[in-house]
């Protein structure tokens, strides 16, 4: 059975959290008309990522305001939604951190996971957030098993790996990939989809913010590392279907995470984290 999967590239230039949650929304409805099950939308989505100390303003916990207002937004369009948004925790002994954080809400408006990224670009993420404790978050969807991971997260070979190792078979990574490294969009992602076989939903985000000039290609990406869909630099919403007999098919013809050789490369271990801890 394929999962009909919709990719939000965008807002593009919006200003503030209700013009992007009003732009979350109708990507939300449109998706839903175009048959999507689920709507993956970009890294901080609905806050705005190069945005300075507004990120302190708008953080928030998991189950804040914006939380709320995405669970209505996926009960009214009956699609489960993964959005991005700066989460904010209170530690036992006081003070705050916070992180550049994903969420996915199912269709009944349910917490359902929750990422935390773990490596943080340059000072614009050093400046404000913690780098999350936590590689592996999984959610089961559609029959796929499914993986969380934030835009730089994707770079690093060993984070995808970890994923495959996991049981990931669909890496959902929400990026705010600016130029000029246009070239992680167009070959380090279909790398990773076809070295650690999996399908890859790389959900960028496009037009300009303060410094930063966001570079699109949005793109779905199959195990073969060949383009399923493919964004220009522009606000578009993709459609497409992922079909897990495609990755049966081609993890039969690369046979790379079978034929490794394990005794000669340096041991580690990570847990997978299985759904959003409360």
């Amino acid at each position: 059975m394929t999962i009909t999967v919709s990719l939000f590239q965008g807002p593009e230039l919006a200003g503030d959290v209700d013009a992007n949650l009003s732009a979350l929304d109708d990507a939300a409805m449109r998706a839903a008309a175009a048959g999507a099950s689920i709507l993956v939308t970009p890294e901080m989505s609905v806050s705005g990522y190069d945005i300075g100390d507004l990120v302190l303003q708008r953080a928030e916990p998991f189950d804040g305001p914006i939380f709320e207002r995405v669970a209505a937004i996926a009960r009214s369009r009956c699609i489960a939604i993964v959005y991005g948004y700066p989460e904010r925790t209170r530690s036992e002994i006081g003070g705050d951190t916070v992180f550049n954080a994903v969420q996915v809400v199912d269709a009944s408006g349910r917490s359902v996971a929750r990422y935390r990224k773990t490596h943080l670009f340059g000072e614009l993420d050093r400046a404000h957030f913690s780098p999350g404790p936590d590689l592996l978050v999984q959610f089961d969807f559609g029959g796929l098993r499914c993986g969380l991971l934030t835009c730089y997260d994707v770079e690093f070979p060993e984070s995808v790996r970890a994923h495959a190792d996991a049981g990931t078979q669909w890496l959902i990574v929400p990026t705010g990939l600016m130029t000029p490294f246009e070239i992680i969009a167009t070959h380090v992602v279909p790398t990773r989809a076809y070295e650690s076989q999996l399908f890859v939903t790389y959900v960028n985000r496009c037009g300009a913010e303060t410094s930063l000039t966001y570079c699109g290609l949005t793109c779905a990406v199959a195990p073969d590392g060949t383009d399923l869909a493919r964004a220009g630099a522009h606000e578009q919403l993709l459609t497409v279907d992922l079909d897990p007999a495609e990755l049966a098919r081609s993890r039969a013809v690369n046979t790379h995470l079978a034929d490794r050789r394990h005794d000669l490369y340096p041991t580690g271990s990570s847990r997978p984290k299985q759904e959003t801890d409360r």
